[in-house]
């Protein structure tokens, strides 16, 4: 078993159109997502016959109706990218999913090459915009009227691991997690107790433990069982519990970490019981506490603060990593992860460089001292959101960015060719191959799926349910010998 080997992200960003007083958000994300122009994007539908959202990890089929939209309205809310990845209106909000990775660093990459995609996408909206008003996009995950979207995570792990196990022990990790996962957010939402500033953007927003869906009653374990991948051989975990983070520090941390967690679930490693009496008030308590000191009760009597349940994981981790053959990523990220968690045993203050809700609320601090402002002004609220506004030229995270003052994990070369090209190690390269070399024959696609339409000849599905397989190394030379799709349909066949 082991890490798992292939994880992605999937962004819901907050949109809005200044001095619109008639703003829609579900057209202005459809002309966003249209205003990214790829050669073929405009054509291939979006695969909705290979999804089946309303299977639930614990061994059911939820009651309901899955919406598959009409041919016209799918292309005009799907983009297939031929960097692999989909970019799509996802009910009121654009969304950026990245293609299928191999390790924590490419998660960072791609999910920054998607936002500067969905950058360059607003730019070419507000072309088309009236004078006078302008498109904004911001990477959070509240628009302070009680609405909450989402950062998804994403991790293919061995079906055979028992879905209790993984809930046991994800609950504690998942609800302490957020003292280095967390985006930062001044004051609260959703009816929780009033504070002047949290740790996470989403904590508020999540009621009960364990449950399929994602928009009412938000659980902090989603069941959806959806594996897009062989189902009789893996499960893919689907995460609706982050922030969305800009710190890329804290993106390769966040995906690293829970990655390692999930590998020694797998392989059962963890030895120890850290339930916690109540997730759900824990999960608020934990955000609404920026000093990470505040005790959570355990199911068996314990009292830990939430960095001490971390450092009993990382613990767990720092064994796992040296009793067990991981990838060369693993070590690494477990050296950061003890790290942050020295730190904030110390002073959290001393992440101002990495972490994001440590970032902001230093940078915010800061500027109250100067302006003479408390927690409730509204500049300051209006800070908190242009942490996250993803104008190069505004957004506070990239200006403390271009000055050096947060850490870097991944180059710019790195990421502006991720916002073209495939990530080579899994599926996504023969995918996003597929887009740029048979784009006019491409009629549909899904991430296990591609569908060409030849000629006169029904559609032709080529299955992909393993992820690691249409890798550069598995396909290049089939896709050299095969000029037209019909070509390459014929060569898969031979």
């Amino acid at each position: 078993m082991g890490l798992p080997s292939v994880m992605g992200t999937e962004i819901e960003y907050g949109i809005t159109v200044k001095n619109d007083r008639d703003f829609d958000p579900i057209s202005s994300c459809v002309l966003l997502v249209n205003a990214y122009r790829e050669e073929h994007a405009a054509t291939i539908l979006w695969d909705y016959d290979q999804e089946n959202p309303l299977a639930d990890a614990r061994g059911f089929q939820v009651d309901g109706e899955k919406y598959t939209p009409n041919q016209q309205e799918n292309i005009a809310r799907n983009k297939t990218l031929e960097n692999g990845a989909r970019y799509y209106v996802d009910h009121a909000h654009p969304e950026y999913s990245c293609p299928e990775v191999t390790n924590p660093h490419d998660v960072v990459v791609h999910e920054k090459a998607g936002e500067r995609i969905v950058e360059v996408s607003r730019r070419e909206a507000n072309s088309m915009l009236p004078d006078g008003t302008q498109m904004l996009i911001y990477k959070n995950n509240s628009d302070r009227k009680g609405n909450s979207y989402g950062s998804h995570e994403n991790y293919l792990i061995d079906r055979r691991t028992s879905f209790k196990q993984i809930v046991e022990h994800l609950m504690p990790y998942f609800v302490t997690r957020q003292v280095y996962t967390g985006a930062g957010k001044v004051g609260s939402e959703n009816r929780s107790h009033p504070c002047d500033y949290q740790l996470s953007q989403r904590a508020d927003f999540f009621e009960t433990e364990v449950a399929l869906d994602t928009m009412v009653k938000r659980p902090i374990i989603n069941t959806r069982d959806e594996p897009h991948a062989d189902r009789e051989k893996y499960r893919r975990l689907h995460v609706i519990v982050g922030d969305a983070n800009m710190s890329e520090f804290a993106i390769q941390l966040r995906q690293g970490a829970a990655a390692v967690v999930l590998g020694m679930i797998e392989d059962g490693v963890i030895d120890r019981d850290l339930s916690l009496r109540d997730p759900v008030r824990a999960i608020k308590e934990v955000s609404h506490d920026p000093t990470c000191t505040r005790l959570l009760e355990l199911q068996n009597g314990r009292k830990l603060t939430a960095v001490q349940v971390q450092a009993e994981y990382l613990e767990i981790a720092q064994r796992y990593i040296v009793e067990r053959e991981v990838p060369d990523w693993a070590p690494g990220i477990v050296q950061d992860w003890a790290d942050v968690i020295d730190a904030l045993e110390r002073d959290p203050d001393e992440l101002a460089d990495r972490i994001d809700w440590v970032i902001k609320k230093v940078l915010i601090e800061r500027f109250m001292e100067r302006k003479g402002l408390d927690w409730q002004a509204p500049q300051v609220e209006m800070m908190d959101l242009q942490y996250h506004d993803l104008r190069p030229d505004k957004g506070l995270y990239f200006v403390l960015e271009r000055q050096g003052k947060v850490l870097r994990v991944v180059s710019d070369e790195e990421v502006t060719r991720a916002i073209t090209e495939p990530p080579e190690d899994t599926r996504a390269y023969f995918r996003g191959q597929c887009l740029k070399r048979y784009g006019d024959e491409v009629f549909g696609v899904n991430w296990d799926s591609i569908s060409f339409g030849i000629g006169d000849e029904p559609i032709k599905r080529v299955l992909m349910a393993e992820p690691l397989k249409g890798s550069k190394s598995h396909v290049e030379e089939l896709l050299e010998r095969s000029r037209t799709a019909a070509e390459l349909v014929a060569n898969l066949r031979a």
